[in-house]
Formats: structure tokens, sequence, C-alpha cells
């Protein structure tokens, strides 16, 4: 059995950490569920392993598959900036309608069909996603001889930072406990959804 190449590993996971670092439409949407407490384990895991197949695929030569079928990333480029005109819309009336402090802990206060929906369309229906994730990993990933090291430290990266992401957005409880602070955090978040959606129509 061939050793893992350890360097190799950790370039893969940093490569992927710098990628997802960037608050996005997907790590808004991760933060807020973190702050609210609502579904966190289930919205970590789909994105986590969403990435996970898309890492896999473009480390393993999917890139090299989308390249050659653009009017996949202009599907999801269209859309993707649908779905975040929409929600980033939602975000603002939210803002403008919501008198809501921070939801008490395991209190269920949304419907789970329609939290995994939306966190599947945040992460399939992003471009940014297949551009990054798939062909640019996969690019980088073409230039090292242990590419199973490589994917392995790309997944690994994920999970840690969406976990972390959901999880560690406890920490801004206290600050949430109050109404003005989550009608700012919609308004951001509305933003955030507006402005990317503004770059995919905007892209060439």
């Amino acid at each position: 059995m061939v050793p893992m190449n350890i360097s190799t590993f950790f370039m893969g996971m940093s490569v992927c950490f710098s990628l997802i670092l960037a608050i996005g439409a997907q790590n808004a949407f991760v933060l807020k569920q973190g702050l609210k407490q609502q579904f966190v384990f289930i919205v970590c895991l789909i994105c986590a392993l969403s990435d996970a197949v898309l890492i896999t695929g473009g480390v393993f030569g999917f890139g090299k598959l989308i390249s050659q079928f653009p009017l996949i990333i202009t599907i999801a480029k269209y859309a993707g900036a649908l779905f975040l005109i929409v929600y980033g819309a939602r975000s603002f009336i939210a803002a403008y309608q919501s008198n809501q402090s921070l939801v008490a802990q395991g209190e269920d206060v949304g419907n789970l069909k329609q939290v995994i929906a939306m966190c599947l369309a945040f992460t399939w229906l992003n471009p940014h996603v297949y551009l990054d994730t798939v062909i640019l990993l996969g690019t980088i990933a073409s230039q090292v001889t242990d590419k199973l090291a490589f994917a392995l430290g790309a997944i690994l990266s994920s999970f840690i930072f969406f976990f972390s992401l959901g999880y560690g957005a406890r920490v801004l409880q206290p600050l949430f406990a109050k109404p003005l602070s989550w009608k700012i955090l919609d308004i951001l978040i509305g933003i955030v959804m507006w402005g990317i959606a503004a770059s995919l129509l905007l892209a060439n």
C-alpha cells in the first residue's frame, strides 16, 4: 500500500479552505441556521457532502466534462441568479417586517424539507461551486501525483469549515438576542444575495 503524501493532503486542505472561506450565499445561509440553531447538523452535512461529491468529481476528471459542456454552467448561472434574487428579496422583507429575537434552543421553528431544499439550491444552483470546487480544484489536482491525498484533504477542509461555521455561530448568540441584530443580518444577507446575483448576470 502506497503511503499518503502528507504535503499534498495539506495542500488540498489549504486550497479548498481558501475557496470556501469567502462569505457567499451558501455560507450566509449556514451562518443564519447556526444562529437560529435550526437543523444545523443536517445543513452542515448537506453542504459538506455536496462539496465532497463535487471535489471528488473535479479531482478525478469531472472538471473536464463540465469544461466541454459549458451549458451546465449557463443553466446554473441563470437559475442560481433567479434563486438569489428571490431569497435576497425575502431577506429584505424579513428585515422590514420581523421583530424576532434569538429563538430558544431546540425549538422547532421551521420546515425541515424547506430548509433542505434551500440548502441544496444554495449549493447546486451556484455556478461558482462548479467553477471553483470542480474546475479550479480539478486543474490544481491535475498537477499533483497523489490525487487521493489532495481530494481527502480538500474534503476534510470542507467538513471542518461548514461544521465550524454552523456550530461556531452560537458564540454570537448574546448579540442576536436583540431584534435589531436580526434586522441587520437580514439586510446584509439580502445585499450579499443580490450582489452575487448581479455578478452572475453581468459576467461574460
